[in-house]
């Protein structure tokens, strides 16, 4: 599974930001199961990312439709997950470099 890590745009998805410029972010390529939570994103981050869950980083995971996402970040002392569905178009996502 191909993954792409990009930089935080300056316009973040929230309004609120919660993420900090030195945070990575990594984007799951493959079309992801929004009934999935903490322990069922976390198995695709170690398994398939083959990422440190408690790093800091950020994945996020869109699922196959594109109208749903979901962000998964260690945050000091325990998992956030950010969850955002669209009721009329669709995430785009991005290019760049694939690791």
């Amino acid at each position: 599974m191909q993954i792409v890590q990009f930089k935080a745009p300056a316009a973040c998805i929230f309004k609120m930001n919660p993420f900090s410029s030195s945070q990575r972010f990594f984007l799951y390529r493959g079309a992801t199961d929004m009934r999935r939570s903490f322990a069922g994103l976390g198995a695709i981050v170690t398994n398939e990312l083959q990422k440190p869950l408690t790093s800091g980083d950020v994945f996020i995971f869109i699922n196959k439709p594109r109208n749903s996402i979901k962000l998964l970040v260690w945050d000091r002392n325990g998992f956030v997950i950010y969850y955002k569905r669209l009721e009329e178009g669709t995430f785009e996502i991005p290019g760049g470099d694939e690791k």
